[in-house]
């Protein structure tokens, strides 16, 4: 084993062969989940000052109140 003689680290190559490893390798990637009607509505409204706290916070009560007046709420309630 090398330790570096300033710091007493260790200097094995662990970290350059993990490295070279992955990235050699092409993982393949899983298909995203599509997301709900609900979490597209939250995603598009999130900012908008009507649904935000004056600490920031979303006001997800309100926010559902308003989803469920929206066609894709209606849908639900079928």
């Amino acid at each position: 084993m090398n330790f570096c003689p300033g710091c007493g680290m260790n200097l094995n190559s662990d970290l350059i062969l993990s490295e070279t490893r992955n990235s050699g390798v092409k993982r393949l990637q899983k298909p995203k989940r599509k997301l709900s009607a609900w979490n597209k509505y939250v995603k598009a409204n999130s900012n908008k000052p009507r649904f935000r706290l004056r600490s920031g916070k979303i006001n997800l009560k309100k926010m559902g109140v308003a989803f469920r007046k929206t066609p894709a709420g209606k849908k639900r309630r079928r």
